[in-house]
This record gives structure tokens, sequence and C-alpha cells, in this order.
């Protein structure tokens, strides 16, 4: 089957864009020339901007084209979710050597250098979000929701769990919970930023709806590849996750592959519904689904 030509298209539109605008704008902002290259090293490394493409899609749900302004503030969730990507890596943590078919940061410029690339990417993301031209009241609420779902109690949250219970099976509805903040929260973050900047707040509930679905499929698809697919295919290490908690490792494959198909119907039926009550077309953030292919 493959990804949605609309999403496709969606994506050769945007993303050289987000690349671009990236490429251009971190080193604007950077006062060390080998901090500079650290952070761009991991920022320039590829990957699908999944989270900027999300918040973009929002307001081309809504036919809201995105200004200056808007667009820097969707491309601060990649300098977050890179820097969570960077310290994820480090010795201390996964101690990965390979990120995106490349060497991890902390194997090109060592473990210092590559800790305060991620510092710096997590600051940085915060200045985009309030040095634009959007209304201060968008501004605060975009920073009061990126805090919360990527610090301590959301994404921060799900990697000290995943950490901290790593020789221990959870249960099913803990092991959401781990899932809901180490991945979902991120990506929730994306879509409300979305409805915040298009000031839909009408449509909010059914965005979470979409989101929190998004985000859970994404990691049991995650953790199926992790056993299913070689370190070639997926630019990064796999068979990793044996100690740990994951949806393969508690329910096996078959059922993970049903609580995945299960989890994506939740997310459009979600969509369905904001299309029938809000008079708007959900296709594009339907087409998103289509990432999930075997």
């Amino acid at each position: 089957m493959g990804v949605d030509k609309q999403l496709m298209d969606f994506e050769a539109r945007l993303r050289p864009q987000i690349n671009t605008f990236l490429a251009q704008r971190v080193p604007v902002d950077v006062d060390q020339a080998q901090l500079a290259k650290s952070m761009l090293y991991s920022i320039t490394a590829g990957g699908k901007r999944l989270r900027p493409l999300l918040t973009l899609a929002v307001l081309e749900t809504f036919q809201v084209q995105p200004d200056e302004a808007s667009f820097k503030a969707a491309s601060a969730v990649e300098l977050l979710h890179t820097y969570s990507l960077i310290h994820d890596d480090l010795p201390a943590m996964d101690d990965d050597d390979l990120r995106r078919g490349l060497p991890t940061n902390h194997v090109k410029f060592g473990a210092g250098m590559a800790t305060l690339a991620g510092d710096g990417l997590l600051t940085l993301a915060f200045q985009w979000l309030v040095d634009n031209s959007l209304p201060a009241a968008t501004k605060i609420e975009l920073v009061d929701q990126l805090s919360r779902l990527a610090g301590p109690s959301g994404m921060v949250a799900g990697q000290a769990d995943d950490i901290y219970y790593e020789q221990h099976q959870l249960a099913l509805a803990h092991l959401q919970k781990l899932h809901r903040h180490k991945t979902g929260d991120l990506i929730l973050y994306a879509v409300r930023a979305g409805g915040l900047i298009a000031n839909r707040s009408d449509c909010q509930p059914l965005l979470d709806q979409f989101a929190k679905s998004f985000g859970l499929a994404f990691q049991i698809y995650d953790d199926i590849l992790d056993v299913t697919s070689s370190a070639d295919q997926l630019g990064k290490p796999v068979h990793q996750d044996a100690n740990k908690n994951t949806y393969p490792n508690l329910m096996g494959l078959d059922r993970s592959y049903q609580q995945l198909a299960k989890t994506i119907e939740a997310g459009r039926s979600a969509l369905k519904q904001m299309q029938a009550e809000k008079n708007v077309d959900t296709t594009l953030l339907a087409s998103f689904f289509s990432y999930f292919q075997f």
C-alpha cells in the first residue's frame, strides 16, 4: 500500500521548507562554534519531521496559511525532539552508536558536547516559541503546553519510567501510561500547537483524541519494528528492547498488531466525528496513519 499520496505531496511541499528553516536559523542563535556544529549535526541528520508536519497539517486542515511566525513556532518542537534523541542515545541512557544511519552525537562530538547540544536545542525551542510575532496569549499557551507535555509530567516522566521499570514487567495500563508520556505527549503537543495557532479551541477535544491515538500507534509500531526490522532498514540499532516494557514483550506480536489496528481506528473515528460536527476536511490528518505500513 505505502504512504498515502496526499501525505506524500504534503511532505514533499513542507519538509524541505522545515529542513531549510532549521539549517539556516539554528546557527543564528548559537554563540559557540563547536556547539553550533554539534547541534546542527543532529538537527540536519534527517528524519521525517513528523511533529512540525503535524502542526502544519492542523493549520492546513483549518485553511490557515502559515506565516514566518507560525512556521517558526511549528519548527520549535523539532528542536526539542532532537534534544531528546541526543540525550536518549548518551552512554548514561541507551548508549547507542547509530541514529538515522549516522554515528550518534556523542560518538561524533563526545558525551560532554552532545549533552550541551541537547541542552541548547531544548532551551532554543522555548526561545523560538516566544521570539516571533504570534499573539502574546498564543505564545504563553504554547510555552505552557510544551513545558508540561515535554517535561517531568510528560515526556521526561515517560523516559524515567522506561529506565526505572526496565527489569520489571508492567501491566498493560501502566505500559500505556509509559508510552503516552514517552512518545505520545510530544505528538499531542504538536497537534495542540496547530489548534492553538489556528485559534480553534472548539476542535481541541477531538484533535486530542486523534493525537493520543496517533501517538500510541506510533509507539506500538516502533515496538513492532524493533522486533521485525534490521538496523539498515531503520537507521538505528534494533532488538534493543529485550529487557524493556514493550507491546511485543507484554502481549506478543500478533496481539500487538491487533492493538495497533484498534488504536488507528480510534484515531480515525475522532477525525470522522470532527469532520461531521465541524465541517472541516480531515483527510490530510487521517493520511498520517498511512505511516504504519509493513
